[in-house]
């Protein structure tokens, strides 16, 4: 009997939000952009997505590449790690993140919980 108790709590651990998949030694996540907003933030989920805001507009992909350094920055990973593999002109977009450590799964995975506090503001220029 005490064997199945850390046996359920590494199941509960282990699970994903509906924003994150993981297959190798990546994961894919699915993403709802928001151009044009005040600051570039992640502010929680949007249905099945991880809603985040970005200053930058949605012209010739200048909210592609924002989002992709405000995720390098915010997750601390490097340009090469993170690849957009669907939705590039469209608001819910699919990144793939390369190499992904634990770190980075469990952050991703914060921005779920219901009491995530604050938004997650970066400036980058």
């Amino acid at each position: 009997m005490d064997a199945e108790i850390p046996r359920r709590m590494m199941a509960a651990d282990t699970m994903l939000p509906p924003y994150l998949r993981l297959q190798g030694d990546g994961l894919y996540l699915r993403v709802h952009v928001q151009p044009g907003a005040k600051a570039d933030e992640i502010t929680g989920c949007h249905g099945d997505a991880l809603k985040i805001r970005l200053r930058a507009r949605a012209m010739e992909g200048a909210a592609n590449t924002a989002l992709s350094a405000f995720l390098c920055a915010t997750l601390h990973l490097r340009n090469s790690q993170i690849t957009l593999v669907q939705g590039e002109s469209a608001r819910t977009k699919v990144l793939w993140i390369r190499a992904a450590s634990t770190r980075t799964r469990s952050q991703l995975a914060e921005y779920a919980t219901p009491s995530y506090p604050n938004p997650v503001h970066r400036k980058i220029r």
